[in-house]
C-alpha cells in the first residue's frame, strides 16, 4: 500500500482525496493521519494561511479547483482551525477508505469545524464512535498519530496531502493524474529527464533569518 499523509486542514487533501475516488487511487494508499502543524514546525517553514495574501489566493484556488473538478465546497466557518481532535478520532475509527471519506467531507462538503466541541459529538458519530471523549485520550490513538508522524518524517514528507511511491513525493491535489501514471508505469519518472533534475546543482543558497516570533 502506498502511504498517503493528510491532514483535514488541509482542502487539498479533500480536493486530492475526491479525485482519487474517481480514478480508483483510494484503494491503493494507505491513509495516515498527521499534524500538518508539526511539519512546519520540522521544516522552518509558514502554512499557506500564516501568510495573509498567500490565505487569499489559496482559498481562492481552492474554490476554484474544486468548481472545475465538479467536486462540493463548502468552507467550514473559520480556517486554520485546531485539527486533533479529528485526527484521533480518525485514527480511532481505523483512517480507512470510509473514516477518510466522512472526515473529509464533513469538514470540506459540509463546512463543519472539528474542532468545537458540538461539532466534534457529530463527527464522532459520523465515524460511528460512540464514546468520542475515550477516543480523544486513548494512549494507542496518541502513539498511532505520533508513529505516522516520525514515519512521514522518514519520508521526507514536507507538506500535505504527499503520497509516497517508489521514494518519490507526489505532493498536492494537482499530483493525482502525476501518481496515478506512476503507478501505471513505476519507471515512468524514474528515468531522464526526470532523474537528471535530482542531480541539478544548487546556484545560490539563500540565508534563511530566523522568524522574529522564535
Amino acid at each position: 500500500m502506498i502511504p498517503w499523509y493528510f491532514d483535514p486542514i488541509s482542502p487539498f487533501a479533500y480536493l486530492a482525496w475526491q479525485r482519487m475516488g474517481k480514478l480508483d487511487l483510494q484503494s491503493k494508499v494507505e491513509p495516515r493521519p498527521i499534524l500538518f502543524a508539526g511539519l512546519l514546525d520540522h521544516h522552518g517553514t509558514l502554512g499557506p494561511a500564516e501568510l495573509p495574501s498567500k490565505r487569499r489566493h489559496t482559498y481562492r484556488q481552492v474554490q476554484w479547483r474544486a468548481e472545475q473538478h465538479g467536486l462540493p465546497l463548502r468552507f467550514p466557518p473559520a480556517h486554520p482551525f485546531n485539527p486533533l481532535p479529528a485526527l484521533r478520532l480518525c485514527v480511532a475509527a481505523g483512517a480507512d477508505i470510509l473514516a477518510v471519506s466522512r472526515l473529509l467531507n464533513f469538514v470540506w462538503a459540509e463546512g463543519r469545524d472539528p474542532s468545537q466541541p458540538a461539532e466534534i459529538a457529530a463527527l464522532a458519530a459520523a465515524l460511528g464512535i460512540d464514546d468520542s471523549a475515550a477516543a480523544l485520550s486513548d494512549p494507542s490513538v496518541k502513539t498511532t498519530l505520533k508513529q505516522n508522524f516520525k514515519a512521514a518524517l522518514t519520508d521526507q514528507v514536507f507538506g500535505v496531502p504527499t503520497a509516497v511511491f517508489e521514494g518519490q513525493l507526489y505532493w498536492g491535489d494537482d499530483s493525482v493524474e502525476m501518481l496515478q501514471q506512476a503507478l501505471g508505469d513505476p519507471r515512468r519518472f524514474a528515468q531522464p529527464p526526470y532523474s537528471e533534475l535530482d542531480e541539478l546543482p544548487v546556484g545560490i543558497a539563500r540565508e534563511i533569518r530566523a522568524r522574529a516570533d522564535r
